[in-house]
């Protein structure tokens, strides 16, 4: 049957999926387990891995974490301030919503290319080593905020893992040419 009430209503937006009451989750509070988010994570992973390939999984994921962190940067962040302030500001914004503990190891100002970590980050912090690295939300989070701050278009990929070994998230962000 047809809800009369949604007959003229235009697709969602996915803008309006972010809109949150925070009075909704009264007796929970708005915060979830991090092996909550990734058995949501993990298994759209798995679901996608099987239908489509790992290459088409993980540029949905890339694309997902993009459109996210664009969302993020224009809706959370100032982006009018020198990179120092806004660096500072993202790295405070990340901790303060549990993604991750942002540090910044090199900027090369001439070419863009910033090289930058990641710490007791959500999709993989204290996972097994699983060879090879599994952020690709990430990559696209991290270089759909890059963009929006810098007015070019970045790709970010990540490089080491703890999948891999590694105890920190690192990736490398560049601008596409």
């Amino acid at each position: 049957m047809d809800n009369i009430f949604m007959a003229d209503r235009k697709p969602i937006q996915f803008e309006e999926y972010l809109k949150y009451d925070e009075n909704s989750r009264g007796n929970l509070g708005e915060e979830l387990p991090v092996r909550v988010y990734r058995l949501l994570e993990y298994s759209l992973k798995e679901e996608l891995l099987r239908r489509y390939g790992k290459d088409e999984q993980v540029e949905v994921f890339r694309s997902a974490g993009r459109m996210a962190g664009e969302y993020f940067a224009k809706n959370m962040l100032n982006l009018d301030q020198p990179m120092d302030q806004f660096v500072n500001e993202l790295q405070n914004k990340m901790k303060e919503l549990k993604i991750g503990v942002l540090r910044i190891e090199d900027v090369d100002e001439e070419s863009g290319k910033i090289i930058l970590t990641v710490a007791e980050d959500a999709d993989c912090s204290g996972l097994p080593v699983l060879g090879e690295t599994v952020c690709n939300y990430d990559e696209g989070f991290i270089a759909g905020i890059l963009s929006v701050y810098s007015g070019k278009q970045y790709t970010a990929i990540e490089v080491d893992c703890w999948a891999t070994g590694d105890r920190v998230c690192r990736f490398h962000a560049n601008v596409e040419e």
